[in-house]
């Protein structure tokens, strides 16, 4: 069964990179009177897209809410929907690590493929230790800092791409620079509700490194960066003890990780005798669904902090 279903994996990866082979070496081009057709992957990504490109861009997102980015594996069906985009948006920072030789072989056929992370200073990554000294963290829209240049990115891609519509690209992407500027000092307003000693986040997964930075927290994970990292049981043990000696008050659950690590790490710590509790869940690696409280970028960060107050303070 397990040969089988590396065949099918193969299968599927083979018939994607003919297909983008099949797609030539032609450069896309935007035709007059038709919105710029792009295509993300994760759904911050799709968020800040449509922020800025508003109605000027048809987005597609291959990654709907709750999909965790580290495991996901593009389909024949992905791969025909990225055909068919202008530009494409990635995190890049092998956050979408499984998908890396599908980009390439789009690079290959003249796509306009653009990381959001791209001008990024390096010397500002963070360090993700389990693949590498030289690996860095890829959960950079946690510190809203980063995110502002993300959507420079976005901007001057849009505008390089469909400049007829500069103005209008620069008009959105200033106004949306100032809700990021509100949303960022929400966050470090409330951050001051919770006393210095308490501010430590642990979860499921160590996605939260920009944030803590960011906002003056500590931040414990089970599993590592990458959720394709599992947990051994020296982790557990380390992180249930972690959370006994310090007399942690409330420990998160992710929406795009299973809960039962965690809630295994709640009941680890109730039996060496102190009551932890699940605080609520956090937005980690995806949006919420649409039109609810976390469905958009500001809305995530909000929804996250005052989860994380609400536990803490």
């Amino acid at each position: 069964m397990k040969e089988f279903k590396l065949w099918r994996l193969f299968i599927v990866f083979a018939v994607c990179i003919m297909a983008i082979a099949g797609c030539g070496k032609q450069a896309d081009t935007v035709q007059d009177g038709k919105p710029l057709q792009v295509v993300t992957t994760t759904t911050m990504i799709t968020d800040l897209v449509q922020k800025i490109g508003g109605d000027h861009v048809t987005v597609q997102g291959l990654m709907g809410a709750g999909v965790d980015p580290h495991l996901y594996q593009a389909s024949a069906g992905d791969v025909s929907t990225l055909q068919k985009g202008d530009v494409i948006f990635l995190n890049g920072i092998h956050l979408e690590g499984k998908m890396g030789q599908v980009f390439q072989e789009l690079k290959k056929s003249n796509k306009t493929v653009v990381e959001v992370s791209k001008d990024m200073d390096p010397s500002t990554l963070l360090a993700f230790e389990e693949e590498g000294p030289d690996a860095k963290d890829p959960h950079i829209w946690f510190d809203v800092q980063n995110w502002k240049l993300a959507a420079k990115v976005v901007k001057d891609t849009l505008v390089a791409k469909d400049p007829k519509h500069e103005k209008d690209y620069v008009a959105n992407y200033e106004a949306y620079m100032k809700e990021l500027d509100a949303a960022d000092q929400y966050i470090k307003d409330r951050t001051k509700e919770i006393p210095e000693q308490s501010r430590v986040l642990v979860t499921a997964h160590d996605a939260f490194h920009y944030f803590a930075r960011a906002y003056g927290f500590e931040v414990k994970g089970l599993q590592g960066v990458s959720t394709a990292t599992e947990a051994g049981t020296k982790d557990m043990n380390d992180l249930v003890q972690f959370i006994v000696d310090h007399k942690i008050k409330a420990i998160f659950v992710e929406s795009s990780v299973p809960h039962k690590t965690i809630e295994a790490v709640q009941e680890a710590v109730k039996a060496k005798g102190w009551d932890v509790a699940i605080g609520g869940e956090l937005y980690s690696d995806s949006l919420g669904s649409p039109n609810t409280e976390g469905g958009t970028y500001i809305g995530m960060v909000k929804a996250n902090i005052d989860t994380i107050v609400g536990a803490l303070k």
